[in-house]
């Protein structure tokens, strides 16, 4: 799960099915993407570390537990909205739980690629037909539906009336969330080979921010749709295309007056949310993105370690390593503990001051390959099988 993300569609038609075959491997978090180069020196991990051992315990216990069905391939993300959660199944299931008691489920009829997104009213899914499909949250009724440009992997955004939706060619479409008509499209070159991406757009309500290849975050007005802004997170280093791929794949974080994001085999950068103007970076590589309080940034690496960043200067507060090979993926702050889950799933418990491990659970043992997300008594977490748990940290 750490590498929960990750090789997308080449455009050269040559290497289509390599990046075909590397997106699943990466998604599934069980081999780097430098160890599917034919060329490299270093070997794949024969085997999983074994669960470390815990330098002190906090209660981790499972409040509710459901079953929605398979995630397939993809990573289907759960949305959360003032106690409901949302969950679908790649094979077209939609729900609604309140406090782990199911008030609806529909069957959409559709293959499902994308995560949920809701703001309470409505919720949304998307295909791989590219489809964007709306429902009332009250009711699991249909309310409307309209198409992307392409296959859409990653969560709608929404927020005042605007349903942001990426398409897996690189396009964001905005939505107007009341009919679905489109109302504006930004749409970037993507390089040659680029990673698969299940991130989704970060809708603040005026602004949309949204990671790309080549290490690129950009800033976009929400009332048509233009640029305010584009910034370099990460720049492409190396010789071979393997090599220079350094992109955004995970969902950027606003964090105060700033918005960071983390590029694979590039850079974590904190910029100005109204200017763009760059207020730190330093070295890093991640798929998974980012989880933040009032102190501290917290990341997953490529390698399994999970590091904990000064929110002033990026400068590194600790480290912690038990969890190589285990894949860990995109922390949340619970209850001043950082909560990551892994590969193999279990779900792991990191004190915020100095990254001890002091609490773990497990679901069902299938990875854990969307984010957990924060709820009002803990966070929710979806698993590949299509495990559905609300846990809390005490």
């Amino acid at each position: 799960m750490s590498v929960r993300g990750r090789v997308d569609q080449a455009t050269r038609q040559v290497k289509h099915s390599f990046c075909a075959l590397t997106a699943l491997l990466l998604l599934s978090g069980c081999i780097s993407l430098d160890s599917l180069n034919p060329f490299s020196t270093s070997k794949p991990q024969a085997k999983v570390n074994e669960l470390p051992v815990l330098e002190s315990k906090v209660a981790v216990s499972t409040t509710w537990q459901a079953s929605i069905g398979s995630a397939n391939e993809y990573s289907l993300l759960p949305a959360v909205v003032d106690g409901s959660v949302y969950a679908a199944s790649a094979e077209g299931a939609l729900a609604r739980w309140d406090q782990g008691k199911q008030v609806w489920r529909i069957a959409t009829g559709q293959l499902i690629s994308g995560g949920v997104g809701s703001d309470g009213k409505m919720v949304v899914v998307s295909t791989v037909k590219g489809e964007v499909l709306a429902f009332d949250a009250t009711s699991g009724k249909s309310l409307w539906k309209a198409l992307a440009s392409s296959e859409v992997l990653a969560p709608p955004a929404i927020a005042d009336g605007l349903v942001v939706v990426r398409s897996g060619d690189s396009r964001i479409i905005g939505l107007d969330a009341a009919d679905g008509k489109r109302r504006w499209m930004y749409q970037r070159n993507v390089p040659a080979l680029a990673l698969r991406s299940y991130a989704s757009v970060l809708n603040t309500g005026k602004m949309s921010f949204a990671g790309f290849a080549g290490g690129k975050l950009v800033a976009l007005s929400n009332s048509n749709g233009s640029p305010a802004w584009e910034a370099t997170v990460a720049t492409p280093k190396g010789t071979t295309e393997l090599e220079r791929i350094t992109d955004v794949t995970s969902t950027p974080l606003v964090v105060g007056s700033a918005v960071c994001a983390v590029a694979y085999q590039g850079r974590i950068a904190c910029f100005d949310a109204s200017s763009g103007t760059q207020l730190w970076a330093r070295e890093m590589s991640s798929t998974v993105g980012l989880a933040a309080d009032g102190q501290h940034i917290y990341v997953s690496d490529t390698k399994g370690r999970v590091h904990a960043l000064s929110v002033d200067s990026g400068a590194s507060v600790w480290t912690n390593d038990k969890l190589i090979t285990r894949s860990p993926g995109k922390p949340v702050v619970v209850n001043d503990m950082i909560v990551v889950a892994d590969g193999q799933g279990w779900v792991h418990v990191l004190h915020h001051d100095t990254g001890a491990l002091v609490g773990r659970a497990k679901t069902d043992g299938s990875a854990v390959r969307a984010d957990p997300i924060l709820s009002a008594t803990g966070f929710v977490l979806q698993t590949v099988n299509g495990g559905l748990y609300g846990m809390a940290v005490k």
